[in-house]
Order: C-alpha cells, then structure tokens, then sequence
C-alpha cells in the first residue's frame, strides 16, 4: 500500500468512494447522498489517498482529509468497502497523525460517524463530547480529540 497526496484528477473516484461506502446505509444514507470532494477540496486541505500497489491501474483503498484550522478537524476518512479489516485505516490515522504533528499541531477534533466511533478510539482518540443532530443529519455524533503533544 502507498500514501500519496490527492491530485483534483482523484476528485470523482474519492466522491464516489464516499457515497457508495456500506457504513452510510439505512439511515444513515442521507449524510453522504450528494456529498462531493471536489478538486477545489483536494486543492485546499491535506487529502492523502492509499492505494494498492500497480502504478496506473492501482486500487483506491481508503483516503482521509485534514483540515489544518484553526481548529484542526479530521473532516473525512473513508476506507473502500472491499479494503475493510485490511489495516488501511490504521494507515491512514498515523499517517495523519504524522502529517498533524509535522505541521505543528497538538490535537485533531473528529465529529465521528457513530458507528466508526471504536474504531477512532482503537487508534488514539479520545471522547470529549457530543455533537447534537442538526439539519438533514437526525442523529447525535461522538466528538473525540486525536491529543498528539
């Protein structure tokens, strides 16, 4: 697996990692429906992307989205449905941890989708809140923090 730095020519396949993923289903399909990473995204924050080994024809396995601030939030992290329990995940919050700490930053805020909330938790974060149902998302999230003094 390698971890490189989004390009916008990784805009529509991160797009359609995010609204085909199986944890966005059922209820929770509405968050993620319409949700686009557009080049313009990728241009302005730390996107990474891990992919398989194989050159041109390497897999999109996961990719995550840092946003430096202030606050510092990891705003998306998605692994591809077909790649889950293979460790990418894993990767991609030390790599982003990693990333957090080269560019200065203490802590990382996520607002987590709850289901992913253990999985946060099995890689460093910590619980520091909730975050009340708003708009079209009905349901409350766990707020942690990734503390990386």
């Amino acid at each position: 697996m390698v971890i490189r730095r989004a390009t916008a020519a990784d805009a529509a396949e991160l797009t359609a990692l995010v609204r085909t993923s199986g944890a966005y289903r059922g209820g929770y399909a509405a968050m993620v429906e319409t949700y686009e990473v557009t080049a313009d995204y990728i241009a302005r924050h730390e996107v990474f992307v891990a992919e398989g080994e194989g050159g041109d024809s390497a897999a999109v396995l996961g990719f995550y989205a840092l946003l430096l601030g202030p606050p510092a939030e990891l705003d998306l992290m998605f692994v591809a449905d077909a790649a889950q329990g293979l460790g990418v995940g894993r990767r991609l919050a030390t790599h982003m941890k990693t990333r957090a700490r080269a560019a200065g930053l203490t802590g990382v805020r996520v607002v987590s989708h709850p289901p992913s909330e253990g999985f946060y938790r099995s890689v460093g974060a910590r619980r520091t809140g909730t975050v009340p149902a708003t708009g079209s998302i009905t349901w409350d999230r766990p707020e942690l923090v990734f503390a990386l003094g």
